[in-house]
């Protein structure tokens, strides 16, 4: 049975993933992203546009499932070798407002949780979102 996953991420680097076809949570670490199995889906939140940027954005910018059955690393930089997912992500889609997650009842819990940069939430949660963002 499928589990549905929040990343927490800049909306430029979420881009960045949806034109690659992966993701990348938490600055690269491996563990959070072994915590998904393929078949997983996956909803990014991006609470500003750029990650060193101070422009807020607040908004659910991209879904996805998860295509491969481990993650893997990547060299971005020269010491920089951070761990991805290959992701099917679902195009096009609108970004989903905070304003408009916060009506979702189980929205409370998950708000503490967004400092963590990745954490699983319920279907229900992952199908209300999803379905703001067609």
């Amino acid at each position: 049975m499928p589990r549905f996953w929040v990343g927490v991420v800049s909306k430029e680097h979420v881009l960045k993933g949806v034109e690659g076809g992966f993701c990348q949570v938490c600055h690269g670490k491996g563990g959070p992203l072994n915590r998904m199995k393929k078949g997983d889906y996956l909803l990014y939140y991006s609470p500003k546009y750029q990650l060193n940027g101070k422009e807020k954005l607040q908004a659910f910018v991209a879904a996805g499932k998860i295509l491969d059955d481990q993650a893997y690393q990547v060299q971005m930089f020269e010491d920089f070798f951070p761990f991805r997912r290959d992701v099917a992500y679902y195009q096009p889609v609108k970004d989903c407002p905070i304003e408009q997650a916060r009506q979702h009842p189980e929205w409370r819990q998950y708000a503490t949780q967004l400092r963590y940069g990745h954490f699983e939430v319920s279907k229900d949660f992952f199908l209300y979102i999803f379905n703001q963002m067609k």
